[in-house]
This record gives structure tokens, C-alpha cells and sequence, in this order.
């Protein structure tokens, strides 16, 4: 059983898993916070070789935070007129906790007969309540659905390793698989994604099912080996925030490139999707949703 799956196993109030009652009011009581500190101690963040090479970043080796993509809010205007939005919740990477996905989903039911004045009211409780949660400010925003279509698809830039032909026979992930295809002195800026990103709910079983997408600078990674370590995934169990951060310190540590941008776009689940991005400073991503979300 994966570190995931032990921290909440061994506490018996998460949702996850479990046959609960949808909530008739707002109850932020609901929400449940898993520690990340479990997932991060089975993925070695304190090896000296990975926090001294990026002292900056002490105490964790990268920077970034984790996008919500939430399809299903919906609350009432003073008059009882409902509303629907579409919400993106912004978690910083070094936040305490993340947010348990069934004890949000329950919080945004119980949020569908409560009235608020205005978009904005709804905004800001929704950010407090999360915030609270995460022990770090999330940043949230609401669109109208028109406002939220009219933001398209991306289509990310860079090259799709899918149709490389390689042979599979390694289904939990394994650093070992990743190599070079040039010389130790030559450089590349490279972009390079991947949709057959696949892990597996660690309480659940479920899949999860994402686009991997990886921005480096370095000596060039050999992207069929890079393909066969994504692939090898395929039957880990792990949280959609603990699998990205295993990809970039697995490439961190194995490909030592002089600059990195990990990210996942991860289709929905209860009307809930999870983007982490990870990276060595500051870079962004356009988070516009892929076309499987």
C-alpha cells in the first residue's frame, strides 16, 4: 500500500471510498485535508544530492501549485434563483495540505441551496473555506459558463512522444528507465508531452488518466526512454500532486537539466479535475484545459 493510501486509512473521517449523504447546506465542516507530508517523504525530498543543488528552493526543491478545475458549483441569489460557475482553485505546492476530492465535492453541494449576494460573495467564502483547508491562501476564481467556454483548448506546443514505437513492460514507476540520446556536452530547450500519463486512485483504485507535459533545458533526454518511464505509471497508485512531483525528481536527479517545468492536466472525475505543475523557479503554463477535460 502506497504512502497515499496509509495516511488515509489510517484516519477513518475522509470520505474517500465511502458511501456518504450529499449535503442539503452550506457545511465547510466537510472539507478534509490530507498532509502532503507523507507522499513527499516517500519520494525521498530530503536526499541531500536534490535539496543542495537547489538551495534556493529550500525546503522543497521546486516551486508551483496545484490547479482545480471545478465544473459544478452552483448556489442562489437572495431571491433563490439559482446559479452555476465554473471555478478554478490555485493551490501553492508548499501549502501544509491538499484538499481531499470527495470532501470538495460534498463542500460544493452543500453550497447549492445557500445564498449568496453576489459572484463575488461566493468567491471570496469559497477561498476562505479552502484556504483554511490548505493552510495556505488558495487563490480562486469563478466564470460564467459562456465566459469559461470562450477560453478554448490548448493544444500545447512541442513534440507528442505517443507515436514513438516502443515496446512496455514496466508498470510501476522506475527512474531507471530514463537516459540520454546525445553526448554529455550537448544542450538542448526542449518541450516534449505525453496523454498516456495513467496512475490510480491509491484509496479507490479508480485511474487517472492525464496529459504529461515536461519543459527542459540540458543534455537531451532520450525520449524513448522518457516514454517507457511514463508509461511505467501505469498501475501506480499514487495522488495526481505526489505522481508529478515523482516525475520531476525523478528527472531532476537522473537527467540533471539546468532547468525544468513538470506539469499534468488530468481528466475529471466528479466533475473535479487536478493540475499540478512543478518547475525549478518561476516559469507559467497556460492552464487552458486539454481536450479530454
Amino acid at each position: 500500500m502506497s504512502s497515499d493510501a496509509n495516511a488515509l486509512s489510517n484516519n477513518k473521517d475522509t470520505p474517500l471510498g465511502k458511501v456518504v449523504d450529499y449535503p442539503s447546506a452550506y457545511a465547510p465542516e466537510l472539507l478534509f485535508a490530507i498532509p502532503r507530508d507523507a507522499g513527499r517523504a516517500e519520494l525521498g525530498l530530503t536526499l541531500d544530492e536534490v535539496v543542495e543543488k537547489n538551495a534556493e528552493a529550500a525546503p522543497l526543491p521546486f516551486s508551483g501549485q496545484d490547479l482545480w478545475t471545478a465544473y459544478e458549483i452552483s448556489w442562489c441569489d437572495l431571491r433563490g434563483k439559482p446559479l452555476v460557475a465554473v471555478g478554478e482553485f490555485s493551490l501553492p505546492c508548499d501549502s501544509p495540505n491538499i484538499v481531499e476530492s470527495k470532501s470538495l465535492k460534498l463542500y460544493l453541494n452543500s453550497l447549492n441551496q445557500h445564498r449568496f449576494a453576489s459572484f463575488e460573495a461566493a468567491r471570496r467564502t469559497i477561498a476562505e473555506d479552502l484556504s483554511r483547508v490548505a493552510g495556505a491562501a488558495v487563490a480562486v476564481q469563478l466564470y460564467s459558463i459562456d465566459d469559461y467556454a470562450r477560453r478554448g483548448l490548448t493544444v500545447f506546443s512541442g513534440q507528442c512522444l505517443d507515436e514513438l514505437d516502443v515496446g512496455c513492460e514496466v508498470y510501476q514507476p522506475d527512474a531507471e528507465l530514463l537516459g540520454f540520446s546525445a553526448p554529455a556536452d550537448e544542450r538542448v530547450d526542449e518541450t516534449l508531452y505525453s496523454h498516456l500519463m495513467k496512475s490510480n486512485c491509491p484509496v479507490t483504485g479508480q485511474p487517472d488518466w492525464a496529459t504529461l507535459y515536461i519543459r527542459y533545458q540540458g543534455r537531451p533526454i532520450c525520449q524513448r526512454s522518457l516514454l517507457r518511464y511514463v508509461v511505467s505509471f501505469r498501475e501506480h497508485q499514487g495522488f495526481h500532486e505526489h505522481c508529478v512531483e515523482r516525475v520531476f525528481l525523478d528527472i531532476l536527479k537522473h537527467c540533471q537539466p539546468s532547468s525544468l517545468l513538470v506539469s499534468a492536466r488530468y481528466t475529471r472525475r466528479g466533475g473535479l479535475d487536478i493540475n499540478p505543475l512543478r518547475s525549478l523557479g518561476s516559469e507559467h503554463l497556460d492552464w487552458t484545459r486539454t481536450g479530454r477535460q
